[in-house]
């Protein structure tokens, strides 16, 4: 009896000990998957539009940042695009006349409102910064916009009928009253051709955009006064857009990690 009591103890044993081994695994993790992010989380692949066009309108004073910005679109996406620089009135008028185009790359949001019944939506970019720039070493001593009207300081701006760089410089000496006193020697029909009569020596200062002023032109007055006039670089799409597929490709570009760094890396500030 004893022994029957023993071999029937030891079979359950075995038993018990054949179906722990027959149950499932703790599941284990696989390395590779722990190193593979998310689908969700991976950059898709940029869609295929060779063969699309699209036509953008910009503003000479960002000539050389979009122009960077299109050809790595153009890159990604095999889409060409067409660049029209020129500034605010001419691309204004070209629009409301030929009704065509998928962008317009516009100084500041102001400047979008002339062709507003063309415009689908409107997305910011990046800030526009207005600064006074003088020759370098400062000679005459500006200090911050009352400065331009001493005596023997010749000022260029842009024209006001024309760009907003040049809206903003008339602005800027109603503001401060200074409007009768400031000796303009002329208007320029882009913010560039600024920098480049104070670089030529043909003035002394000039009211620009930021961006425009290298080291070898000129230099940036240090002043808390300009801040007041700040303006936002918006991406308006037009109506009259002919390619969708490539329009919608290019809008979530514009918000892109790439397209943010070539702004930034040319000293613009990121909207918002």
């Amino acid at each position: 009896m004893k022994k029957l009591l023993s071999l029937t103890l030891s079979a359950l044993l075995a038993l018990s000990m054949l179906a722990g081994c027959s149950s499932p695994a703790p599941a284990e993790t696989d390395p590779a998957v722990e190193t593979t992010p998310a689908a969700a989380e991976t950059t898709p692949a940029a869609a295929d539009l060779s063969g699309h066009t699209l036509l953008v309108f910009c503003g000479a004073g960002m000539k050389d940042p979009f122009a960077e910005i299109a050809q790595a679109f153009q890159d990604q996406t095999g889409c060409t695009v067409e660049v029209t620089y020129a500034n605010a009135a001419q691309i204004q008028t070209q629009i409301n006349t030929a009704q065509e185009g998928d962008f317009f790359i516009a100084g500041s949001e102001q400047e979008v409102k002339p062709v507003a019944e063309l415009v689908e939506s409107s997305t910011p970019l990046v800030r526009h910064i207005p600064v006074i720039a003088v020759q370098k070493g400062n000679p005459l001593e500006i200090t911050g916009p009352a400065d331009l009207a001493k005596e023997g300081v010749r000022v260029v701006i842009g024209d006001p009928e024309a760009t907003p760089i040049g809206k903003i410089a008339v602005q800027l000496f109603e503001d401060f009253g200074i409007a009768d006193q400031v000796d303009i020697v002329s208007n320029t029909a882009t913010a560039p051709a600024m920098t480049t009569a104070l670089a030529a020596d043909e003035c002394d200062a000039i009211i620009v955009w930021k961006e425009n002023v290298s080291a070898d032109q000129g230099e940036i007055v240090d002043s808390a006064d300009m801040e007041n006039y700040i303006k936002t670089i918006p991406a308006a799409r037009l109506t009259c857009s002919a390619d969708a597929e490539a329009a919608d490709a290019f809008a979530e570009f514009l918000n892109s990690q790439t397209a943010q760094d070539i702004w930034t890396s040319y000293g613009y500030e990121l909207a918002g």
